[in-house]
């Protein structure tokens, strides 16, 4: 074991160690003459060569490149804009260029430009003197010191705000340093002016003094921020580093580095949950590590070096190395730091030699470093066991009798996590496999879970792909975002492979990478269109939760059309073609898309789309090819545009629909008598043209009726316009006009009968009975006497529907005389006409207690006609 720990160096209470992330390490540039980003969590690198000199000759153009963490070359391009301040990467691995007119340029990891922006008017009157890119909760942010010595910031490039801060009280010089914090989702800047120590947010500047940083203080000359904003770190010009919280209200250390230049970097290099902080700083060829402890670790570097602070640790890239380095956990420094077996003995003499003495601190600390916790012994008793050694039972007792296996089992596993060689994952593992068939209830989803996590890491790091996470920045990252940045690398099959393994889900994991790979394979201009979307189809074919529409919208941003309308019919969602089609200028192929679907509203949308982009004559030729359209534009007209249906059906000289058309139209639009009549006018003769008499001789009619109840609503003063020929009869009467009423009898020829019945109806109604009766005396009624009776009745005048029950013919005198309620003279008509059934409805209508009488009489008619 001893070569695992031969890179640890001891600082306090921990170890730190630095390792190779690639032995292979391609990037052969002198970094310190670039422009150099590093995006966190293993990201790419991006170097700017020659970017950093602002007076360049004509045919010195600066070069961009962008390497993956492995060194693998991505692509490599020319400079072609303006002079640039600061690189950096986002949150989502884009490529920012902050130039010094305040425009900032986004590029993606392939050097393909997507966008820019400006940081406003300010920022290109003052220029950039300096930038910084910085993450927060909302994404991406940029900070601009301008050459007015004035902030100002944008805390969201997707949603770009931006903010000025205020003036700093006295700065008349660029400051010492400063850095972008942020706390409680706000964000600040601390700056150092000298001596003097600010804090600028939104509305505010305010000087701040570190506690505990005594008059050996002088001028703050770097800031180091943590990578989870909590913790902040100065460096002062006398060689101290004052280590607290973000807030600036609570000391951790001041460590004494003996060292007065600023160091070139300065960034913070803390485990996640370790009590132990500790920072970084670079000093041309020394590399330094100063934490809560009186001594420090200094590491001599053969070249300029960058540091790059991840959520874990450092990485730090020179030209011939890509190295880690971080705080070695505990459960590692536990399980390797057992003791050599040549060292054993010497160990337990001492044990023994201080069993009866008090120990001083020197020992406890040899005995912690000596410690066999209960990983380290189970990790030793796999390797016995692994050679038949008996002594591996021994082992196994010692962890038993402390009742410690179940934690020896759990801190091999999350050893494993925190290893990077395979070998020694491996080895751990197989340790923790070992132990767990020795407890009978352990969960086993903690070993398999890691096992899975390992496996998946260890894919990842290796040289082709080159994203060297470690456990904590990948638990950080989560296994979702790992998917996306592979997915933005364009390793479609690693990804895919992954999400099955992990099993995530389809509509997650394959359908939505295989989406983005078929976005990618439009954009290859050099395959023809027709083996592209065979090859998409053939690979995608119905997986779920694929839009064959986007990948058509991206095949169109490309400008292959065709390509894109050859996607499209692989999708079978008509709402999802159609507005792209539309898009296309494809109306014709949009409309026949939105027919086949059946959706009216989607239908209704091609059409309108149409007519706002056709002219009207080219619009309804349109429409004439598609009856469904036609007709669902019609019915659309007929409640929107009416005038518009008009053009239609003179183009189509569908003259019966013109008729029904003006017919419409006169009483809906028309507000005088001329317009209407000549309204009706024009549908008699539209009806004539569709050889439509019927239609033609009504509609006169009603021309004529119009005329009329224009000039009788004159004389009499009563609304008669728009009320049919009945109700026009039925008005009048009522009103008494019975010379008019039956003028118009006479005129429209109405029906003996039902001109009879509206004026019973309506002299009933006004109750003049003694103009009813004069009227049924007139002459024969058409319609009998009964709906005399049956108006009286109705009307509640039993008294005047007894007139007319005599005139009844002998059929319905019974039926009248119950009516009126005169059961006697009932039982006499139904006795002359020795009617059984009419003297049974009679004999209904009786009470026994006040018609007896009239009971003993039906009977008796009954029978004598049963007797006959």
């Amino acid at each position: 074991m001893a070569f695992v720990t031969a890179n640890w160096n001891p600082l306090g209470d921990v170890f730190y160690r630095k390792f190779d992330l690639y032995s292979e390490w391609m990037i052969k540039e002198d970094i310190s003459n670039c422009l150099i980003a590093v995006a966190p969590y293993g990201g790419p690198i991006a170097l700017m060569i020659n970017g950093s000199r602002k007076e360049k000759a004509p045919n010195l153009r600066p070069v961009v490149e962008i390497y993956s963490s492995s060194g693998n070359r991505i692509i490599s391009f020319p400079w072609k804009s303006g002079i640039v301040v600061h690189i950096g990467w986002t949150i989502v691995e884009d490529l920012l260029f902050i130039q010094d007119d305040g425009t900032v340029l986004i590029h993606d990891i392939f050097g393909t430009f997507k966008r820019h922006f400006s940081m406003g008017n300010e920022v290109l009157q003052n220029r950039v003197m300096e930038a910084k890119i910085f993450f927060t909760p909302y994404g991406s942010g940029v900070a601009i010191l301008t050459g007015a010595f004035r902030f100002t910031l944008a805390t969201n490039i997707d949603d770009l705000k931006l903010r000025r801060f205020p003036e700093v009280p006295g700065l008349q010089h660029p400051p010492t340093c400063w850095a972008v914090l942020v706390q409680d989702r706000q964000t600040k800047i601390v700056l150092a002016n000298g001596k003097d120590l600010f804090i600028l947010d939104n509305a505010s500047c305010r000087a701040v003094t570190p506690p505990g940083l005594g008059p050996q203080a002088c001028t703050f000359t770097q800031i180091a921020i943590s990578f989870n904003y909590k913790w902040l770190a100065l460096f002062t010009d006398t060689g101290n580093i004052w280590m607290g919280s973000s807030s600036l209200k609570d000391k951790l250390c001041v460590v004494d580095t003996n060292l007065q230049t600023p160091p070139k970097q300065f960034v913070w290099c803390n485990r996640p949950k370790s009590n132990n902080p500790s920072v970084v700083g670079i000093w041309d060829k020394l590399l330094l590590i100063a934490g809560n402890s009186k001594e420090t670790i200094k590491f001599y570097q053969d070249e300029d070096v960058h540091l790059v602070p991840e959520v874990d640790g450092v990485r730090i890239i020179s030209s011939s190395s890509h190295e880690f380095l971080h705080e070695v956990p505990r459960q590692i420094s536990h399980e390797c730091q057992i003791l050599p077996k040549e060292c054993q003995k010497l160990y337990i003499r001492k044990m023994q030699h201080l069993e009866s003495s008090k120990r001083n601190a020197a020992c406890q600390d040899i005995f912690r470093i000596a410690s066999m916790a209960p990983g380290a012994l189970l990790l030793e008793a796999h390797k016995e066991y692994e050679k038949e050694s008996q002594k591996s039972d021994e082992y196994l007792r010692e962890i038993k009798e402390q009742n410690l296996l179940f934690e020896a089992v759990e801190q091999c596993i999350e050893a494993a996590g925190n290893e990077y060689e395979p070998e020694m994952q491996k080895s751990l593992l197989r340790a923790a496999s070992f132990g767990k068939c020795f407890i009978s209830n352990f969960p086993p989803d903690t070993f398999v879970k890691m096992a899975r996590d390992l496996r998946v890491l260890n894919a990842i790091r290796d040289y082709t792909i080159g994203i060297p996470l470690s456990y904590p920045q990948y638990k950080q990252l989560t296994i979702e975002v790992l998917i996306d940045r592979l997915v933005l690398r364009r390793l479609y099959p690693l990804a895919i492979n992954i999400c099955k393994y992990m099993k995530i889900s389809e509509f997650q994991g394959a359908s939505r990478i295989l989406a983005h790979w078929a976005c990618y394979k439009v954009q290859q201009k050099e395959e023809p269109d027709d083996s592209i979307a065979r090859a998409i189809n053939n690979k995608l074919g119905d997986t779920p939760g694929i839009s064959y529409s986007e990948i058509a919208a991206k095949a169109y941003e490309c400008g292959r059309t065709e390509l894109a309308i050859k996607l499209l019919e692989y999708e079978p969602r008509s709402g999802e073609q159609v507005p792209l089609l539309l898009k296309m200028k494809r109306s014709q192929l949009a409309l026949l898309k939105a027919i086949e679907s059946g959706d009216t509203d989607l239908v209704y949308t091609v059409v309108t789309y149409l007519k706002n982009e056709m002219n009207r004559g080219d619009f309804f030729m349109t429409l004439q090819n598609q009856p469904v359209a036609l007709s669902l534009y019609r019915q659309f007209c007929k409640h929107q545009e009416p005038e518009t249906l008009k053009d239609l059906f003179n183009q189509d000289d569908n003259h019966q629909e013109l008729g029904n058309f003006y017919v419409r139209s006169s009483y809906s639009n028309e507000t005088t008598i001329e317009g209407r009549v000549a309204a009706l006018q024009n549908a008699v003769d539209e009806y004539n043209k569709a050889k439509n008499e019927f239609a033609a001789k009504i509609t006169e009619e009603q021309i004529k009726l119009v005329r009329c109840q224009f000039r009788l609503q004159k004389e009499s003063g009563k609304t008669l316009l728009d009320l049919s020929l009945h109700e026009t009869v039925s008005t009048l009467l009522l009103e008494s006009k019975h010379k008019q009423a039956e003028q118009l009898y006479k005129d429209f020829k109405i029906p003996d009968k039902r001109f009879w019945w509206l004026k019973i109806t309506a002299l009933a109604k006004k109750e003049d009975w003694e103009e009813l009766e004069r009227f049924s005396k007139s002459k024969k009624s058409p319609i009998g006497y009964m709906p005399f009776v049956e108006i009286c009745v109705k009307h509640h005048n039993k008294y005047e529907a007894k007139k007319y029950v005599a005139k009844v013919s002998p059929e319905q005198k019974v039926k009248g005389y119950i009516m009126v309620g005169d059961l006697e003279q009932a039982v006499e008509a139904a006795t002359e006409r020795k009617n059984e059934s009419e003297l049974n409805t009679i004999l209904s209508k009786c009470t026994s207690a006040s018609d007896q009488l009239i009971i003993e009489k039906i009977n008796r008619a009954k029978t004598q006609i049963l007797k006959k």
